[in-house]
């Protein structure tokens, strides 16, 4: 699937819904002056598709007191157990399949250096993990979770 086979209706439909989900249909509709039942349809049709998979609050990790995250290269042996196993370790906030000398990426989210150690030192435990490689992150300068595609 890819954008590209949306018409303009749906690619404004997911703009509005990309930059604030609490909005009713009914606004949503008047802003794109079309029927309230159209949006719900769309909006349906988008979940279907799976171009939506979900809605949730943007929260501030520091503010809630996730003073230490990082970002930990695995060497892996065996990736796609070792990423299950890094997918059901609550301090994950993602798992990355990438290319380059490490074979997987997690970002971690911790309240204190003492639950970053064991995170950490969890993650070295999985089966099949050879090393990590991990970077303390300082600051977030753009928040992936404010990334609006640009296909509108």
């Amino acid at each position: 699937m890819s954008f590209k086979e949306l018409d303009e209706l749906d690619k404004r439909i997911l703009e509005i819904l990309s930059t604030s989900c609490n909005e009713s249909y009914r606004q949503v509709a008047k802003q794109l002056n079309v029927h309230p039942t159209t949006i719900i349809q769309r909006v349906n049709n988008l979940e279907t598709k799976g171009y939506i998979r979900g809605y949730r609050a943007h929260m501030d990790y520091q503010r809630l007191g996730f003073d230490y995250m990082g970002l930990v290269n695995i060497y892996a042996d065996n990736v796609l157990s070792v990423q299950e196993r890094l997918c059901e370790i609550p301090q994950v906030v993602a798992v990355f399949d990438i290319t380059g000398e490490s074979d997987c990426l997690a970002w971690i989210a911790c309240v204190d250096r003492e639950e970053f150690s064991s995170v950490v030192k969890s993650i070295n435990a999985i089966p099949n993990v050879r090393k990590t490689n991990t970077s303390i992150i300082l600051d977030i300068k753009k928040d992936p979770y404010e990334f609006v595609p640009h296909i509108f």
